[in-house]
């Protein structure tokens, strides 16, 4: 089998797979207030052309897939379409990102198709709040998910907090707290200007580095801890706690050195990095391995060593334009 690798030596061995661009929310960072015109059925990647293309995958050395969207709890076939992905030959992780209003109803389901992890979308505890940020999300059916989803044994469940100075950023004692008695893994999320004016990122976004002063501020003791799957985060455990804190750092950090994932977009485009534009069509050349496997090696030789905001040699960068897609039609 030969593998993937990008030109600066990194093997690529993940794939974070978009399903849908619909949701169901219309939360701040992620989509304009009045939405945006959806896909047509017939331009997103159908459940067919979804298993054959992981199939291609798995045969270049790929076993993790993470399913996103928009929100694929949307799709109907979501079910089947996990069930089928865990049955292709060498794929030994299966996950999903969700924002969690349908989670209750499908847990189970899902389980038993085979789903391993599961990444759920929770800004903020505060109803109010999460009616805001979401522009209309309930939060109950997000806390009733995961109270279903926590009794199925899934490998892992993640919580997604991405941290908005003035808008959740006086909440990171709560989720810290949380993690006190539910074992689950909150990750904070440093706020990325993908889809928004880099003038509203810069007086939105918070450095990560509050939520080791808040537990200094309450005497937790933290350690370092791993944890099996495929995010980037650094992530920690509180003393006494059941479960666990990360730290995701796509501005402060050096996110992107150990980068190993692919993002295929709802209507077929393998995009290398999630920063930058470029994006070469895939969807006609899945049933033909070798000019599917061409082009995936085309997009991984394209891929830059950085994103634009930890770019030092910014002349080596083959598109310079930062992507024209918002974050719900990428998938995250």
């Amino acid at each position: 089998m030969e593998k993937l690798y990008d030109s600066y030596d990194r093997l690529h061995d993940y794939v974070r797979l978009s399903i849908t661009d619909r949701c169901n929310l219309r939360c701040v960072y992620c989509m304009p207030k009045e939405g945006l015109p959806f896909f047509p059925t017939d331009k997103v990647l159908s459940q067919d052309e979804i298993v054959q293309l992981i199939e291609n995958f798995s045969e270049m050395g790929i076993s993790k897939v993470r399913i996103t969207g928009g929100e694929p709890l949307l799709r109907t076939d979501v079910v089947d379409i996990v069930r089928r992905i865990k049955a292709v030959d060498g794929i030994e992780d299966v996950s999903i990102t969700t924002n969690g209003l349908f989670l209750a109803k499908k847990a189970k389901d899902l389980k038993e198709a085979g789903l391993d992890r599961l990444n759920i979308s929770l800004d903020t505890f505060k109803a109010d709040r999460f009616n805001e940020i979401t522009r209309g999300g309930d939060i109950d059916q997000v806390l009733e998910g995961i109270e279903v989803a926590s009794k199925l044994n899934f490998k892992k469940i993640k919580l997604n907090v991405v941290l908005i100075k003035g808008q959740n950023d006086d909440e990171v004692l709560d989720f810290l707290n949380y993690t006190k008695a539910h074992n689950v893994n909150v990750r904070f999320i440093e706020f990325m200007p993908i889809g928004n004016s880099l003038k509203m990122w810069r007086k939105e976004y918070v450095g990560l580095e509050n939520v080791f002063k808040i537990c200094a501020e309450n005497d937790f003791q933290y350690e370092p801890i791993a944890l099996n799957g495929n995010g980037p985060s650094d992530n920690y455990q509180i003393a006494g706690f059941e479960g666990s804190f990360g730290l995701i750092h796509p501005i402060s950090a050096k996110f992107c050195e150990n980068c190993n994932r692919m993002r295929i977009t709802a209507d077929g485009y393998v995009k290398a990095c999630l920063y930058w534009n470029e994006e070469i069509s895939i969807r006609e050349a899945i049933p033909d391995k070798k000019e599917f496997r061409r082009l995936i090696q085309k997009s991984l030789d394209n891929k830059p060593l950085n994103h634009e905001m930890a770019m030092d040699e910014a002349d080596k960068i083959i598109d310079k334009a930062p992507t024209w897609r918002h974050m719900s039609q990428i998938g995250g």
